[in-house]
C-alpha cells in the first residue's frame, strides 16, 4: 500500500504548483475573451478514452480565465481470444477545467472510463476455459496543454492520462498506472 502513495504523492505535488503557478500569473495577465463556441466534436486518441473516442464535450461554465467543461464519448473495444472476436464498447466521461485568456490552455481534468472486457477463466468444474463479458472502470487524470478559440474553429488537445484501475469485474484493488498520455483534435462550435 506505501508504494502507491509514493507514486501519487509527486503527482499530487505537481498539481498543486501549477494551480500556485496559476494564482500568481493571473494578476498579472489581461482580460480573458469569452467562449461563443461552447460545443466540441472531436477524435480522442489514448487519453481517458484508453485506445479511441468520438466525443462530444460542452464548456458549461466560465468566469474570467477559467472554464469548465464537460464530456462524453463512446468507443468500440477490440477484443480476440483463442474462441471468439468480440467488440465491447467503453464510454470515457470527463470533467475538465482549462485557463487561458484567449486560444492557449492549461487543462486539468479528471473522469472515468467505463468499459466491458472479455475474461478467461477456468472453470472446475467442467474443466474448460470459459470466455466471460465483465464490466471494468478506470478513472484517468489529465494535466496538459489545450488549444481552443473562443468563437470556434480547429480544437486540438494532448496530455498526460495517469489512470486508476478500479477493483471491479475480477478486479481485487485499486492500482496506479502512469503510462497513459493522449492527443485529441476536432472542432468547436
Amino acid at each position: 500500500m506505501k508504494d502507491k502513495r509514493t507514486l501519487f504523492k509527486p503527482f499530487l505535488a505537481i498539481i498543486c504548483a501549477i494551480f500556485f503557478s496559476i494564482s500568481i500569473e493571473s494578476h498579472a495577465q489581461s482580460k480573458a475573451e469569452t467562449f461563443t463556441a461552447k460545443n466540441v466534436v472531436y477524435l480522442d486518441l489514448g487519453g481517458n478514452a484508453g485506445q479511441y473516442a468520438f466525443t462530444y464535450g460542452r464548456v458549461f461554465h466560465q468566469k474570467g480565465k477559467v472554464k469548465l467543461s464537460a464530456s462524453a464519448g463512446f468507443s468500440m473495444w477490440y477484443q480476440g481470444s483463442s474462441s471468439n472476436t468480440k467488440w465491447l464498447p467503453a464510454i470515457p466521461i470527463e470533467l475538465t477545467a482549462f485557463y487561458g485568456k484567449s486560444n492557449h490552455h492549461l487543462e486539468l481534468g479528471a473522469g472515468v472510463t467505463s468499459y466491458l472486457d472479455n475474461s478467461i477463466y477456468f472453470d472446475q468444474e467442467t474443466f474448460e476455459n470459459v470466455d466471460k463479458v465483465v464490466f471494468g472502470a478506470i478513472i484517468p487524470l489529465r494535466i496538459g496543454y489545450r488549444f481552443q478559440k473562443p468563437e470556434g474553429g480547429f480544437f486540438f488537445r494532448v496530455g498526460y492520462t495517469p489512470f486508476f484501475n478500479v477493483p471491479v469485474g475480477g478486479r481485487e484493488e485499486w492500482n496506479f498506472d502512469p503510462r497513459f498520455a493522449g492527443l485529441s483534435f476536432g472542432k468547436s462550435f
